[in-house]
């Protein structure tokens, strides 16, 4: 394995209160953005609205943006605009949060398009309300399915480690997972399925992570390095997969970053979420899971196999 750091002996344990202070700050914060906004900005796919399948004579996969501009400028809550089927059949689906009786938001959306977009003839092929109920349903599987991982995670942990390593991965997942969504709500983006689907990647992308760490302090304990705490255990084992970390984190930033300014409208919330959720699960392994295990051990020691 390519090494950038060598021999190291960074005192990251040592920084653990700092690190403390500062997760408590942006959970604070987060707790704050919700309070101030009235909860989160749920999309359509939790809170339901109208959905419209539009179909263009000519190809519009290049004028993706046009449109979700003309359809935002309707205050019809925020446009989910993206294609259906291949190209080729020029079929899209727009779906905003306004709900009616009968088809004021469909004629709307005609109007403004027949307005701002008359180059390309189009007819409406398909208009219908997306119920509370579905989101409601969605909603909580949703939830459900992050709950569940977590879970899992515990489970996993505790067969292939021991029971506090499950629970301090844990804890630094669901630490992840409140400041991850803390940044939405504090740009009072919307919290759609791609943002439960870019959770739970980021889940999965900070629990390898953790596991790499509590993997080699697993294997320095069985070393029996005789005088060595356990808390320089994990130092030591934190520096020694620090030049993987580094080259993981920064491949990831890479492309993740690339989406986020060149990918479009429709991928910049889902490449955030990546973003944000990618340095905070890196952040979390070292100042979050790896103190709360050198805790547990320091109350009740952790008997090695």
């Amino acid at each position: 394995m390519i090494e950038i750091f060598k021999n190291t002996n960074y005192n990251f344990l040592g920084f653990r209160k700092k690190g403390f202070v500062i997760s408590a700050i942006l959970i604070l914060t987060t707790i704050g953005s919700v309070i101030y906004h009235g909860g989160f900005n749920l999309a359509v796919d939790f809170v339901g609205g109208t959905l419209t399948i539009f179909k263009f004579e000519k190809p519009i996969q290049h004028d993706i943006e046009k449109i979700r501009t003309i359809v935002n400028a309707l205050s019809l809550g925020s446009p989910e605009v993206k294609t259906i089927g291949t190209f080729e059949k020029n079929e899209l689906q727009i779906t905003v949060k306004k709900k009616s009786e009968g088809s004021l938001v469909a004629d709307q959306i005609k109007a403004a398009l027949h307005k701002n977009y008359s180059e390309n003839p189009f007819t409406l092929e398909k208009e219908e309300r997306v119920g509370p109920k579905v989101s409601a349903e969605l909603a909580q599987k949703a939830l459900m399915a992050i709950i569940l991982s977590w879970i899992a995670i515990i489970i996993y942990m505790a067969f292939r480690f021991k029971l506090p390593h499950g629970l301090a991965a844990v804890a630094g997942l669901i630490h992840d997972v409140i400041i991850t969504t803390g940044v939405f709500t504090i740009r009072n983006a919307e919290i759609s399925l791609s943002f439960v689907a870019a959770i739970l990647t980021v889940i999965g992308y900070s629990l390898n992570d953790t596991i790499v760490v509590f993997d080699r302090v697993r294997e320095n304990t069985h070393k029996g390095l005789l005088g060595t705490s356990f808390e320089d255990l994990i130092n030591s084992s934190i520096n020694q997969t620090l030049s993987r970390t580094i080259i993981t984190i920064f491949t990831v930033l890479f492309v993740v970053t690339m989406y986020f300014f060149f990918g479009g409208e429709s991928t910049r919330d889902l490449s955030l979420a990546m973003l944000v959720g990618t340095i905070i699960g890196t952040y979390s392994t070292y100042f979050v899971s790896s103190p709360v295990l050198m805790m547990w051990n320091k109350k009740w020691p952790i008997k090695s196999h």
